[in-house]
């Protein structure tokens, strides 16, 4: 595949900036070329390129004879034929990405160079601080009490194999090592030594090696995903990113508040978190055994990690007692290890490691059943918990830094400290999420057996909670001896003890949070208090010293849930003793916004309004009780909270009654716009005034995992501007809340917004007909890329159909109707509402005000805006082609067309840009680079499901659908 990307516009001249992306483009699609005439023949490979050239001629010159010729083209190809293309351009988005993330480490890296860091950098985040008059002991104070923490999730949009992900950072760092050689290039220029032409060889022969590993590894799965498959994926980022990055930006961080010779110690604030192996809702593989793999593996993966460094460090601290003073606790270290080495009698520091190292080694044995790979000593005396491992590794650290060693401790030493900090043996935490009707049924089996409660279900509100309050103040258990309870009821009473064990196991910090989803009523949350009693995970009585080791988190997911969010917790937090409970058991008050859902329920703009409004009425609420409890609140420059013990650790006992309760926003964000996707940076920035405080928790989904941790540096980018974010958020003067005439125009533009979406997805006759036929959402289901059903029941109804395909499905038919519809008849009606043309004159500057000083709606539009320029309706009405009744078509397809319009005149009535992403040149060039090429996957997806659908059933047609998906997700990199 000769590659020379063709911009969109006609003799558009490339910037001079975008000339080592377009080499690095030209050069993996050539030796992707040459692999595909290697393996598949001449012919294969012309028909390729023929493809290639009609396709960018249609995007370049608008060339509709190119178009035609391509579609006839396309109609005729065999199966086998349909494959290998489809293969092919799937593999170039692959590598199309590889080299967009490689441009985007190296303009970074240019920047920094030449002083110019942008915002989502630390170093112009604390600038804005400094500047703000906040001294760096202030930030060091701030972050002593946050809690910031991005949440891996298994959502079914990973569409990667591991296998091809695996190779991929192989050829990314190839890439990656190609620059280091330009950079030799040009030291050396001119000299004799320059081996410069020889290198460049060695790393394209090997670069085509991992081409060819791609083009003949599998791009599907034969099965479908299990949780240990899913659990095994997210672990992989850990390895890749996490344990090695997340240390740097705690270094990086320091060394930007040091002052003078004194480097402060940042406290633990950043932090893992993980859905993989606890989230059962609507996922009946998720079981008590999933949870204890989960926690064995990330055990596993810490101590391992671990012992390789702590190796490591034995065989660079040689420092013999014979040059060098040892500190007396560091000489206590050493004698008290088992190794008696006589060659390293001198030797403190490795006779000290040895032994550590033996404990280390015996307790991944006695944690996880696994082996150490090396043995020196043989495994003894284990940790019984990460802080006892981090005490020595801090004798370690003052004894060298006491006798003039500190050098020795920065490169190894200190990440690894930190790392132990920050993951303890636990690595991550796993969080618990059910759905609220199971947890309501175990209850009311409970109660029946019990002979406590035949009916527990049918109860009104009222009565569930007196009982439940009755039940959470009396010490005796309900469940009946001998008695054979549901498979549910086990089922869910064994996660629970697995929770408890667990925490006894790997530490606190390995399972803190116990979520519940379609949180609707108070019961709801009493109900995960009485189960979590019944196990022990909840002690004492309500009335007089309850303590509760899991944080029970409301999940908010649909509109009228996101509206009842305050007033539910507010009834909660009413009820005798539970605000006493909370404080006692860590004072900490997670509440978790669901994005999807709730976009899926009312659209974009209703979803983003409302959970604005959610979050706001949260913290007014949590500001009143603790200043009933006559305790000053949070500020947002330094919340106050006692800090969380060494190892991650957070030790659930410490406040007391009286303390003052941190609210903590979980945003259920996904990859797409219209699930909460886009810049994390602005999203946090965009939150409402005082609601992030320094605590924060985020979920990261699907394939935006990959593309944003598959890659250390671009990993340790993202992690670096979510810290940015949190701290500008937190310690900059808050913005002012919106004016009024703000808040009740965005009200309106909901209401209207809300309304032409409903009329649209839920109040058009056969829409869902519509939607099963025009995308591929019924392929998606058959793809075997998560363990998660598509659907919470076996229907076709919206209302069932998760969020998730939801998204994914309109990406794919390149629509991304989740990330705009209703938007531009809101903005209609809003002006056509004025009544005269002063007045709508005078709302349409009142909008453009709202654009420049509100972040919140500036940020909205500018995620439409991006949704909006990833859309495409031409390559859109193939799709709705699929679907038979003609009418049905015609008349959906004209609403969603009419309302694409109306958004895109009203972005650009009140942004003032000229075209799409006029704001975001590193959008606009990966979308002049790539879109050429996702257009024949997207034609040929069309004609295979049309045959499919057909009933041609063949293998490879399925096959190539699935590639089909697969290559335009990675196209579209954002589409889950």
């Amino acid at each position: 595949m000769t590659t020379s990307p063709a911009p969109t516009a006609p003799k558009r001249k490339a910037n001079d900036e975008d000339l080592p992306l377009i080499a690095d483009i030209r050069l993996l699609g050539r030796i992707l070329g040459d692999v595909i005439r290697e393996q598949e023949g001449e012919e294969a490979y012309a028909l390729v390129e023929k493809i290639r050239t009609l396709s960018v001629a249609f995007r370049r010159d608008a060339d509709h004879a190119a178009d035609r010729a391509l579609k006839n083209l396309l109609k005729g190809l065999s199966a086998a034929e349909t494959v290998s293309v489809i293969r092919a351009f799937t593999y170039f988005s692959h590598l199309a990405n590889l080299a967009e993330d490689r441009h985007q480490i190296r303009r970074r890296t240019e920047a920094e160079r030449a002083g110019e860091s942008g915002d989502g950098s630390l170093e112009i985040a604390l600038a804005r601080i400094r500047k703000a008059g906040i001294k760096p002991e202030a930030v060091v104070e701030s972050l002593a009490h946050s809690y910031v923490s991005p949440v891996l999730t298994a959502h079914p949009t990973e569409v990667q194999r591991k296998s091809i992900l695996d190779a991929e950072r192989a050829i990314a760092q190839l890439l990656a090592a190609r620059d280091e050689i330009a950079l030799r290039q040009l030291a050396f220029a001119g000299k004799k030594d320059a081996l410069t032409p020889l290198e460049y060889a060695e790393n394209e022969e090997q670069m085509r090696t991992r081409v060819t590993q791609l083009w003949q590894t599998r791009l599907l799965r034969f099965s479908k995903l299990t949780v240990a498959d899913e659990i095994e994926n997210a672990l992989s980022y850990y390895e890749a990113t996490f344990l090695r990055e997340i240390p740097r930006v705690y270094a990086d961080l320091e060394k930007a508040l040091a002052h003078g010779d004194t480097v402060p110690s940042v406290a633990p604030f950043l932090r893992m978190g993980q859905w993989i192996g606890g989230d059962r809702d609507g996922n009946p593989n998720v079981t008590a055994e999933t949870l204890e793999y989960a926690l064995r593996r990330q055990a596993e993966l810490a101590l391992r990690h671990y012992l390789t460094e702590v190796h490591y460090l034995g065989g660079e601290l040689s420092l013999s007692t014979a040059l060098v003073d040892v500190s007396v606790e560091m000489q206590a270290l050493a004698e008290r290890s088992p190794d008696k080495n006589e060659h390293r009698v001198d030797e403190p520091y490795r006779l000290a490691l040895t032994g550590m190292y033996s404990r280390l080694a015996a307790t991944l044995r006695d944690l996880t059943g696994g082996q150490a790979a090396r043995h020196a000593v043989p495994p003894q005396n284990p940790y019984l918990h990460a802080e006892e491992f981090l005490a020595d590794l801090r004798t370690i650290e003052e004894s060298l830094v006491d006798q003039h060693g500190a050098v020795l401790a920065a490169q190894r030493l200190h990440p690894l400290i930190r790392a132990v900090e920050v993951f303890g043996f636990h690595l991550a935490t796993v969080d618990l999420r059910q759905s609220s009707d199971k947890h309501e049924a175990v209850v009311a089996e409970l109660l029946a057996t019990a002979r406590i409660e035949p009916g527990y279900a049918s109860l009104d509100e009222e009565a569930k909670q007196a009982l439940l309050l009755r039940l959470l103040d009396d010490a005796r258990p309900l469940r009946v001896p001998d008695v054979e309870y549901s498979p549910l009821a086990k089922s869910e009473l064994a996660i629970f003890a697995a929770a408890r064990t667990a925490r006894a196991r790997f530490g606190a910090a390995a399972i803190r949070h116990y979520i519940i989803s379609h949180t609707e009523t108070v019961s709801d949350l009493l109900e995960a208090l009485l189960l979590q009693k019944e196990v022990g995970l909840l002690r004492g009585t309500l009335a007089e010293n309850a303590t509760c080791d899991l944080i029970v988190v409301p999940l908010f997911e649909t509109i009228e849930d996101l509206r009842n969010a305050a007033p539910i917790v507010r009834a909660f937090y009413g009820l005798p003793g539970i605000h006493a409970l909370i404080q006692r058991s860590g004072a900490e008050q997670d509440v978790m916004l669901g994005y999807s859902d709730s976009n899926k329920d009312g659209g974009i703009f209703t979803s983003n309004w409302e959970l604005y409004r959610a979050g706001l009425a949260l913290v007014a609420l949590f500001d009143e009780l603790n200043a009933e409890s006559r305790v000053p609140s949070p500020s947002p420059g330094r919340p106050k909270r006692a800090s969380a013990p060494s190892g991650g650790s957070e030790d659930a006992s410490a406040p007391s009654v009286g303390a003052p309760i941190r609210l903590r926003m979980f945003h259920g964000r996904g990859g797409t716009v219209g699930r909460g996707g886009g810049p994390s940076y602005q999203a946090i920035l965009a939150q409402p005034p005082g609601t992030v405080r320094g605590q924060i928790r985020l979920t990261e989904q699907g394939e935006v995992i990959g593309s944003k941790y598959a890659n250390h540096e671009i990993g340790r980018r993202n992690l670096e501007t979510l810290v940015a974010a949190t701290l500008e958020a937190t310690l900059l003067p808050s913005a002012k809340a919106a004016p009024s005439t703000f808040m009740a125009a965005a009200a309106e533009l909901s209401s209207a917004s809300m309304a032409a979406y409903r009329a649209l997805v839920y109040d058009t006759p056969h829409f869902g007909d519509y939607f099963f036929s025009a995308t591929p959402i019924r392929e998606i289901a058959e793809l075997n890329i998560g363990s998660r059903p598509a659907s919470r029941n076996p229907s076709r109804s919206i209302e069932d159909l998760r969020a998730v395909p939801w998204s994914f499905s309109w990406g794919q038919c390149r629509l991304t109707l989740p990330g705009w519809y209703g938007f531009g008849s809101a903005i209609e009606k809003f002006l056509g509402s004025a009544g005269n043309p002063a007045a709508r004159k005078e709302r349409q500057a009142l909008l453009q005000r709202m654009y420049a000083q509100w972040p919140f709606f500036r940020t909205l539009l500018s995620n439409m805006d991006m949704v909006l320029a990833k859309s495409d309706l031409a390559l859109a009405s193939r799709y709705s082609e699929l679907v038979a009744d003609r009418k049905l078509r015609q008349k959906v397809f004209s609403m969603i067309d009419a309302e694409w319009h109306r958004t895109s005149d009203a972005l650009a009535l009140i942004t003032d840009a000229k075209q799409r992403l006029e704001g975001n040149a590193e959008m606009q060039r990966s979308i002049r680079h790539r879109f050429p090429y996702i257009d024949p996957l997207h034609h040929l997806q069309v004609e295979l499901m049309r045959r499919y659908r057909a009933g041609q059933i063949d293998e490879r047609l399925q096959s190539g659908i699935h590639m089909s998906i697969n290559g335009v997700a990675a196209g579209l990199r954002n589409t889950g």
